[in-house]
């Protein structure tokens, strides 16, 4: 199982080498398949053999399926007259299938400059029914109807994105941390250079990871037997999609002890997601990547404990464009805390009939009979 012929390559020689497979050309740029320099000849039929192995894997990937309740919920809620964007976009991020082909489609289409680094912004450059016919051609997996290539691998890869997901929520909720939409993306995607290498290799993960319990023995385990690991095999794949660095650099860099940034934050959520369902971590590494992206202990045993039984629950995102005015939104956060209507105007420099008026508004705007169904709406939408 183990690729000698990587042993003599750095890793960013590794990932050029790779990109250079899938495109065509070589590092320089030409056509062909001239080997490195840095490559001996008696290497050459190794790795001509172990790239054709990761292109196939590569296209392989193009077929994942998504989970046929999620395709199903998707087609649902866009085919409705006036789709809601905020429910459009968690059932996008509750799928790894559907969020890699909407965030491709929308880095594709016209004007977008190729950096659509968010579901949020890819449902509203596409719209929902673009959405709707884009995922009514995805090919779907049912638990209980497993057929194909990927068995139960799709559900399995799921789960743990999924969980890594709501982690990195709570941590961004934490730290306040702003680009919480892309932070959605990035975490659902950072093991997915392990499904090239699942592809690629039968004997991947357990005759690779063989007896290694952590996430770091296992990222050792591969870079040992396969001279290179999921996570920079993942950003490969993700610049292949087309999709900008601002997804791809975080995620290949997710394993890394110096990670910064939002690279940090989705190793820690991702050791947090092994801890919640069990898997050995270790205590030092995470509470090291805990403290590189500003969350001290009592914060970290907070969350822990939180994680396994609220699923991660936290601040609503502002997943749809806000039609309310600041001054409307400035009446309705201290009604949000139970204020009265004559306290708001006091505190505001109001009349008691000009809050009325502005609550009225709000009502019609959003479509709410009361106070307390304009607040809970605006709670759930991120506005407040």
């Amino acid at each position: 199982m183990r690729l000698k012929w990587l042993d003599h390559l750095p890793i960013v020689q590794v990932v050029g080498m790779m990109a250079a497979n899938l495109s065509g050309k070589n590092s320089n740029g030409s056509l062909g398949s001239e080997v490195p320099a840095s490559v001996s000849d008696t290497h050459q039929d190794a790795r001509e053999g172990h790239g054709r192995r990761l292109t196939k894997a590569f296209e392989a990937i193009e077929a994942f399926p998504a989970l046929v309740e999620s395709r199903d919920r998707l087609l649902s809620l866009a085919g409705q007259e006036q789709p809601p964007i905020g429910s459009v976009v968690a059932t996008v991020e509750s799928d790894v299938a559907l969020l890699i082909a909407v965030l491709r489609l929308a880095n594709r289409a016209p004007g977008s400059g190729q950096h659509v680094d968010s579901v949020v912004d890819a449902v509203r450059a596409l719209g929902p029914h673009t959405v709707q016919n884009l995922a009514g051609g995805l090919r779907t997996f049912d638990f209980f109807e497993r057929s194909g290539i990927w068995e139960t691998v799709p559900e399995r890869f799921r789960l743990h994105a999924l969980a890594t997901q709501r982690a990195a929520e709570m941590i961004a909720a934490e730290i306040g941390y702003e680009s919480r939409d892309r932070l959605m993306a990035t975490s659902l995607l950072h093991d997915v250079g392990k499904l090239v290498l699942l592809h690629a290799y039968p004997g991947y993960p357990a005759q690779v990871h063989r007896d290694a319990r952590t996430p770091e023995e296992r990222l050792r385990r591969e870079r040992l037997e396969l001279g290179v690991d999921h996570a920079v095999v993942g950003g490969v794949l993700i610049r292949r999609w087309g999709l900008p660095a601002s997804i791809a650099t975080p995620v290949e860099r997710h394993h890394n002890p110096d990670a910064e940034g939002e690279a940090a934050m989705i190793r820690l959520a991702d050791m947090l997601a092994h801890y919640a369902r069990g898997g050995q971590i270790s205590p030092t590494a995470l509470m090291q990547c805990a403290r590189s992206v500003g969350i001290g202990e009592e914060a970290l045993r907070t969350v822990m404990y939180d994680l396994p039984s609220t699923g991660g629950t936290s601040r609503p995102r502002n997943t749809e464009p806000c039609p309310l005015s600041a001054r409307e939104l400035g009446v309705l956060r201290p009604l949000a805390e139970g204020k009265v209507y004559k306290q708001i105007a006091a505190e505001l420099g109001l009349s008691t009939s000009t809050v009325r008026t502005h609550l009225h508004n709000i009502y019609g705007k959003i479509g709410a009979v009361d106070r307390a169904q304009a607040v809970l709406m605006a709670t759930e939408r991120g506005w407040l």
